[in-house]
This record gives C-alpha cells, structure tokens and sequence, in this order.
C-alpha cells in the first residue's frame, strides 16, 4: 500500500532526525507518483489502517468527519480504497449558560463514502432555561466526488465531497414555565430537516498545511437544536464555512474555523460559531481534540456571547 510506504518514511525520517517540514516535503513530491505504481486494488474485509496519520481528520460535533464545527472532504477512518474504517466519538462544549453533549459513530467505506449516526443532547444552566433538555438525532451520508488529498500534491485540485445531514428532534424539556412544550412555540416551522453541502479540502505537504470551505444550504436554527425555518424565515440558505490547520508535527494539528448560520428565528439572534484548536493523534486508533468556541447568542432568553472550552475524543480502527 502505498500510503503504508510513505507512513514508514515519515516514521524513518523522523527517527533520522529529519525537520518535519522537509519530510513533508519530501512526501509531497513523492505521492503523485501513486498513480504509476499502484495500478490494481486488493480487497480486505478487515479494516486495513492504511491512510496517513490523521488524513481522516477527526468527527466534528454533528457526527461527519472534518474538524469540530465543519464537515471537511476527507472521508472518516483510515480504510484505503481497498478497505473500511470506522470511529466512535464523544464531544462535550461548555459554555457560560449551555452544554452540548454529543456521541456518535462513523463508517469510512473504500474511502469514498462515510456514513455517520450521531446524538446530540443540549441543555441550560441559568434561570430560566436552567431545565433545559433538547435531544437530536443526525444521521449522515458523504461520498467523494473528486480528487486525493495526499497523492494530488502536484496539482492544486482539492479533494471535493458532497454530504447530506438529516436531523430530527427527539425531545424538547423544561420550558414549561415559560409555556413551552414544542419547537414551533418558539418559532420554529418544522423539528426535522437536512442539511445540504459541498465541501473541498486541500492538503499542502509541503507547507504543512490543511485548508478547507464547506458550502452548505440550510434551515437549521442552532445546527436544528431549535428546529427549522422560522418567522424570520423559512428557506434554505447558503452557508460559507472554512477551517485551516497547521501540521507543525505529523501527529499535531493547530488551526481555526469559521462557520456561517442563518438567522430564522425572532427570539434568537443567532451568529456565525467560530473556533480554535488543537487535536493531537497519538496513533490511528485515538485521537484527542481540545478547543476554544465561540457560539454566539443562544435565544434572547440568556442574550450574552456563548463561550468555553471544547473536548473531544475519537476511537476507531
């Protein structure tokens, strides 16, 4: 395999003592030339680890591969084309007045598609949404279109990925007092939707860098935890969305995202999220992601800038 070849140079040039940059660099003239050298495909039923340390990225918090608050290109698990991989996550966010609880798994299929099955359970800290308990369900599907981000060193096309987010409220608790029982008290139109984007991703080896835009459309109020459409609106938006990372070491990422929302709801002003991070992969069965997000306002109820930590651990094989 020949990702397997150029894991093991990486390895040994880090033993050798060789800087990471010129190892990169090294691996990003190498890797085009996979197109001449692996010219047949070699089936495994068993999950074969065979992509680069951390080009599966990590399962960002509605359950699809990519970063913490964005869908990128690349595919979840480390199954090459000739195999599958899958990963099982756990994302906590805590802000100031909310925390967002989410879990999930996803499938990496001949690195072509994933499938993705996430929960998501939101709840209130301060008076009065101190009761606060909404449940979400996302199921996920993302097939890639177009390009490789590893073997593509030698042309600037992007690896290109389509994906669909479906999502449907499982529960809504704790507004009682405020006489809220369901979704569209608040303004919302419906309490399932999908999600709808494009994404492309672009590893630069050379430069040890990672850039990414998501385009997505969308009716989602707060990524659909307060439902969708609203009396502000009802229509599907394009959202911008775009994250870049650093590689300063092949097991380390730092970088940043920035993600766009509509505002469709009268009793919340909601704004772009945004976030800073750093994910750490110790090996290709775990991966440690810790970040600082900044979600905007939540509802007019608690009307303050959310902000706090984020952390988030993947297992997979």
């Amino acid at each position: 395999m020949f990702n397997a070849l150029a894991e093991d140079l990486l390895i040994a040039l880090q033993q050798q003592g060789v800087a990471q940059g010129a190892a990169f660099r090294l691996v990003a003239k190498l890797a085009p030339m996979q197109r001449d050298i692996v010219t047949a495909r070699a089936a495994s039923a068993t999950p074969d680890m065979g992509k680069l340390l951390a080009t599966g990225g990590v399962i960002q918090v509605e359950g699809a591969g990519g970063g913490g608050i964005v869908p990128w290109a690349l595919i979840s698990g480390y199954g090459t084309r000739d195999s599958w991989g899958a990963n099982a996550h756990y994302t906590y966010l805590s802000t100031q007045d909310y925390q967002l609880a989410s879990y999930g798994v996803a499938v990496g299929i001949a690195d072509r598609l994933e499938i993705s099955l996430a929960d998501q359970q939101f709840k209130g800290s301060l008076a009065p949404l101190d009761k606060l308990d909404i449940r979400q369900q996302i199921v996920g599907v993302k097939v890639k279109l177009a390009g490789d981000v590893v073997y593509d060193q030698d042309s600037a096309m992007p690896q290109l990925a389509a994906g669909i987010l479906y999502k449907r409220h499982q529960r809504l608790d704790g507004l009682a007092a405020l006489g809220v029982s369901k979704l569209p008290q608040l303004g919302a139109r419906d309490d399932h939707g999908y999600d709808y984007y494009l994404a492309a991703t672009r590893l630069m080896l050379e430069h040890s860098l990672l850039l990414n835009a998501t385009l997505r459309a969308t009716r989602a109020n707060q990524m659909g935890l307060l439902g969708f459409g609203g009396d502000q609106g009802n229509r599907m938006r394009l959202m911008p969305e775009f994250s870049v990372a650093y590689l300063p070491d092949r097991k380390l990422a730092i970088g940043a995202e920035y993600r766009r929302k509509p505002h469709n709801l009268g009793i919340d002003h909601e704004k772009a999220y945004y976030d800073v991070f750093v994910a750490w992969f110790p090996g290709k069965n775990l991966s440690l992601t810790a970040a600082y997000a900044v979600l905007g306002d939540i509802t007019t109820f608690n009307p303050k800038r959310q902000r706090g930590a984020y952390l988030s651990a993947q297992v997979g094989f």
